[in-house]
């Protein structure tokens, strides 16, 4: 980001204003330590707890066969097996609450605002959105990800009412500032586009 501000200052991801940076360097980092950390583990428990969720997400070429081991493991199982790494139902059940908190929060920001910071994205913006993509998936063809998943997310927050505020906002930023993940191409080359950083 601080790359990006030097070699393209007319375009600013960072407010110059040392209050507004300050806020925003502040929600991008709490965003990295609360939605990035509490969303993966309720996206595991969210897996671990539904079979149809959890073979939904594998990729299309995937045998049959491995589809059904999947979603054969019991749940109970995967609980176990997660409580030893920390995402078990109890910690699963703590991030979701956190997450619900969180979520409450972002909607009261954005009542009135474009954005979070300022009246442009700016870097606590992009953080953030890019962060939740786990929470619920966009709708739009922002990822490649199948049709039957867009719009579809953890249960309980993705489809939760008290939250569309947000999940507007992020897709509306989606929708916005990055390209479709097929680019209007028919080719099935996912591979990343590279850049040259100096």
């Amino acid at each position: 980001a601080f790359y990006l501000d030097k070699k393209y200052p007319e375009k600013p991801i960072i407010p110059e204003d040392p209050y507004l940076k300050g806020q925003c360097l502040l929600m991008e980092e709490w965003a990295d330590e609360s939605i990035g950390l509490k969303g993966r583990k309720a996206f595991i428990g969210a897996l671990n707890q539904n079979q149809n969720f959890r073979t939904s997400i594998l990729p299309k070429n995937t045998p049959d066969i491995v589809k059904n081991l999947v979603g054969a493991i019991p749940s109970d199982l995967l609980d176990i097996l997660g409580t030893g790494i920390g995402f078990g139902a109890d910690a699963v059940k703590e991030a979701k609450q956190g997450l619900k908190q969180d979520l409450e929060s972002l909607c009261l920001i954005l009542e009135n605002r474009p954005y979070l910071i300022t009246d442009r994205p700016t870097l606590a913006d992009l953080t953030v959105a890019g962060l939740s993509i786990l929470l619920k998936f966009p709708k739009g063809n922002y990822i490649d990800i199948p049709e039957s998943l867009r719009g579809k997310g953890i249960p309980g927050l993705a489809d939760n009412s008290n939250y569309e505020r947000f999940f507007t906002w992020r897709d509306r930023l989606y929708a916005d500032y990055r390209k479709s993940s097929n680019n209007g191409n028919t080719s099935t080359d996912s591979s990343p586009t590279s850049i040259e950083i100096d």
